[in-house]
């Protein structure tokens, strides 16, 4: 893939709807771009509107653009994120995301 830049704060994203199981409440819109898969690697942009709902992580590293969420690890810690956090979930990571504003990050999975 040829060298590029993207706005990743305001890139218009493809919307992603999360199955109906994971909504725990609210009514969340989740979206997303990738923007590189190489081997083992994806790296992209990912949304998620005020609300709470569940997944499975797989290894991530993710910094956060905008908005503010409590991510609760199953058996392992609750992080508080915001704008300029960076995070880290692990590959089976069992996870409960209360999205307090709307946010935006930018992720790198390897898996």
């Amino acid at each position: 893939m040829p060298a590029h830049t993207i706005a990743a704060a305001t890139v218009d994203l493809t919307p992603s709807p999360l199955a109906d199981d994971q909504v725990v409440s609210g009514n969340p819109q989740v979206s997303a771009l990738e923007i590189l898969t190489e081997r083992a690697l994806e790296v992209g942009v990912w949304q998620h509107t005020a609300g709470v709902s569940t997944d499975v992580e797989a290894d991530e590293v993710f910094v956060v653009l905008r908005g503010r969420a409590t991510i609760e690890v199953a058996g392992g810690p609750t992080l508080e994120v915001g704008p300029g956090d960076v995070g880290v979930l692990q590959a089976g990571d069992r996870t409960r995301w209360t999205v307090h504003e709307d946010l935006r990050k930018i992720y790198v999975v390897h898996g």
